[in-house]
């Protein structure tokens, strides 16, 4: 399914699930949404998008704040340098224009820009200046900027109410707009760095010419918000002049990066799979029950419903035309089952009025939900501890919690983390501290592995009592390096 493309029909017979189809979906619905409180996830506050993410330290998950510091990396690390003057003339710098034509978004971008106490004192002076220059933007933003940098100053923000404040300057664009997300500024591609600045510009103009209001957009004004989304969705559905419409081009970019992205993972995961394979040793084939499990499995897929149609929706299978040779058939379903391939039966059933997904279509998204490293830490698992191990969903995902990589591997993946400074760079700032509740992920793994238990229990990887069979033992390693083998 992976490597659908985005127009083809999806396997979920649900337009939004189209192409990258429900990985991506997928993604925005996997926790942790570290630092996108949950009534701010309708207003598209992704933390992904912030270029100023350290200039305060507050994230929360699940409506919990967690404070984490209040510093930016001047602030911590600046014994012998200077502070910067924030003024009219630091702001114009910065945003590369004159005083006098300074917007809400550069100088909320440049108060965010320096640790919070220093923005927040600079206010009345920069507010005073602006005035002097004839440029005195309005007093419903020098108030919301206040509020918002005394709440940083507090340790009270969240990347939310942040996010929130800057879009609400008028020409911030939204962190998500339909299913794009853009990235950090510092890690944008040149495509989506043009493609921002086009629509920064697009919205100056809107600006300029009276429809966004941005005083209603800092109060929370929901019809005035829902006009700003339009205004930025029309524009990016649009085409430009030269022909290329916004949201086609950088969808089919990131399209293009993020199947590079999957495919660059389960190369990584088959190589450490393989290690674990030959650390193991030998796994013999149990031709008896094998037999037995093909026997059930053709009959499963000859009739409609589960687990025949997803069995033959994530194996790409014919139920009219399925191999002769059983090992081929069982390893067929079960790569399948890790990396869904084909589309389910267009049934002709009358549209749920609610738009909800059925069960098979929602275990189409739960498998898609589940990464390279998920598969690879269940079966690895699996595999070292043999027939009869605990595979119940609740022993998947804490198999994934508790699974270690290759020591080599891990530590090389840490030095290339500790070297890539490069996001943020125009302003300097540091990632976010991720501190992930495992629990919680743990939990939300378990709710995606419950549909993987019963696609294995009916291949009969798994027994009634959800453990590991003599079957499973041999077939489950192999099947997945199969799904995870490029095909030349």
């Amino acid at each position: 399914m992976k490597r659908q493309a985005r127009d083809a029909p999806s396997a979920t017979k649900c337009p939004e699930l189209s192409l990258t189809a429900a990985r991506r979906v997928a993604d925005l619905q996997a926790p942790p949404f570290l630092g996108i409180q949950e009534d701010q996830q309708d207003r598209g506050c992704f933390s992904a998008s912030l270029p100023w993410r350290a200039t305060f330290r507050t994230v929360t998950r699940a409506g919990q704040s967690r404070t984490l510091a209040k510093d930016t990396p001047r602030a911590r690390r600046g014994g012998n340098l200077r502070a910067v003057v924030l003024d009219e003339d630091r702001v114009a710098a910065l945003a590369a224009r004159s005083v006098a034509s300074l917007t809400r978004r550069d100088l909320a971008r440049a108060l965010l820009s320096v640790p919070s106490t220093e923005a927040l004192a600079a206010v009345p002076e920069l507010r005073r200046q602006l005035f002097a220059a004839g440029n005195p933007l309005s007093a419903a933003f020098w108030e919301s900027a206040e509020t918002v940098l005394g709440s940083i100053v507090a340790g009270a923000a969240t990347i939310g109410d942040v996010r929130h404040w800057l879009e609400s300057t008028g020409t911030e664009p939204t962190g998500l707009i339909g299913m794009h997300v853009w990235e950090d500024e510092g890690k944008r591609s040149e495509l989506q760095a043009e493609m921002h600045g086009l629509l920064v510009a697009h919205l100056e103009d809107r600006l300029a010419a009276g429809e966004i209001e941005p005083d209603l957009l800092v109060t929370g004004d929901f019809l005035a918000r829902r006009a700003y989304v339009g205004t930025q969705e029309r524009w990016m559905t649009s085409p430009l002049p030269d022909g290329r419409v916004p949201m086609d081009v950088l969808l089919d970019e990131q399209d293009e990066q993020f199947l590079a992205d999957w495919d660059e993972a389960e190369a990584e995961a088959l190589s450490e799979l393989r290690m674990v394979v030959d650390e193991v040793g030998e796994r013999p084939l149990p031709g008896q029950e094998l037999r037995e499990a093909c026997v059930s499995l053709r009959s499963a897929l000859a009739r409609p419903g589960w687990p025949g149609n997803l069995l033959a929706a994530c194996g790409d299978v014919d139920p009219r035309d399925l191999p002769a040779d059983d090992t081929e058939l069982w390893l067929r379903l079960a790569a399948g089952i890790a990396s869904p391939a084909g589309e389910l039966p267009d049934d002709d059933k009358v549209p749920d009025p609610d738009d909800e997904l059925d069960e098979d279509s929602q275990a189409i998204v739960a498998l898609c939900t589940l990464q390279p490293y998920d598969w690879l830490a269940a079966v690895a698992t699996l595999a070292r501890r043999g027939p009869g191990t605990a595979a119940a969903a609740y022993d998947l995902a804490r198999y994934v919690s508790e699974f270690e990589p290759d020591d080599d591997d891990r530590a090389a993946a840490d030095d290339a983390d500790e070297g890539d400074d490069s996001a943020d760079s125009e302003f300097g700032f540091d990632e976010f501290d991720e501190d992930f509740d495992e629990s919680e992920d743990q939990e939300a793994g378990e709710g995606f592995f419950f549909h993987v238990t019963g696609l294995w229990q009916a291949l009969g990887a798994l027994d009634d009592a959800e453990r590991l069979t003599p079957l499973g033992w041999w077939g489950l390693p192999e099947a997945l390096q199969r799904a995870w083998t490029p095909r030349g």
